[in-house]
């Protein structure tokens, strides 16, 4: 009895090369897919970290203005200079005297503290002192609060009885000054803390932001 012819099927090249191709394909669409959903997420991450670090930046200067004290201070070279001051003019875009400096250590210091807050190479910076009145040996502690700001500028407000605005609310300016400084041509006087300070920052990707902060009565 004669055996019986067997054939093996088996895969062209072509359908070898065909089926190589589907699967190329389909690794390239499932990387571009992963690849913009790990680009989706880092680009979420990046705004959610730049959103707070901005958050806390005002949460900062909030803090110190809000709690904004009329102690003048002696500066390094022996001159008086006042609670606040800030504006182009001024040696600071923003020096002040706060209180609530916590002191849980219980050292002998005052729980009042001198801060200052100016722009230098688009990174707004915060420092202070630890003594309020210093000498020229009186090293700050100095810290970077945020990078990418374009601008940092402040106006003042005298009194909250000449805040004005239009019938759509928007505040008019035309009362804020530009600074808050000591009349040179009256030695001694020295001007208590204004009503209101506005803060306009520029940053990049975000353009401009602006706040208003009501500082203590006096």
């Amino acid at each position: 009895m004669g055996r019986g012819s067997s054939s093996v099927a088996g895969f062209t090249l072509v359908e070898v090369l065909i089926a190589m191709a589907i699967t190329a394909l389909i690794s390239v669409v499932a990387y571009t897919g992963l690849s913009s959903a790990l680009s989706g997420a880092e680009s979420l991450r990046s705004a959610g970290g730049r959103a707070y670090d901005i958050n806390q930046t005002w949460a900062l200067l909030s803090r110190d203005l809000r709690q904004v004290v009329n102690r003048p201070v002696v500066d390094e070279f022996g001159q008086v200079v006042p609670a606040l001051s800030g504006g182009e003019l001024a040696r600071e875009p923003l020096a002040l005297t706060r209180a609530g400096w916590h002191n849980s250590s219980a050292a002998p210091r005052s729980t009042l503290q001198r801060v200052r807050w100016w722009l230098e190479d688009e990174r707004l910076w915060r420092g202070y002192f630890p003594v309020l009145d210093r000498t020229a040996g009186t090293e700050p502690v100095e810290t970077a609060i945020l990078e990418g700001v374009e601008r940092f500028e402040l106006r003042f407000l005298s009194a909250l009885s000449a805040v004005e605005s239009d019938r759509n609310d928007v505040i008019d300016r035309r009362n804020w000054q530009d600074n808050w400084i000591a009349d040179l041509s009256q030695p001694g006087q020295m001007p208590s803390p204004p009503a209101a300070v506005e803060v306009i920052m520029e940053v990049t990707g975000l353009g401009e932001l602006r706040r208003v902060y009501v500082l203590p009565s006096p």
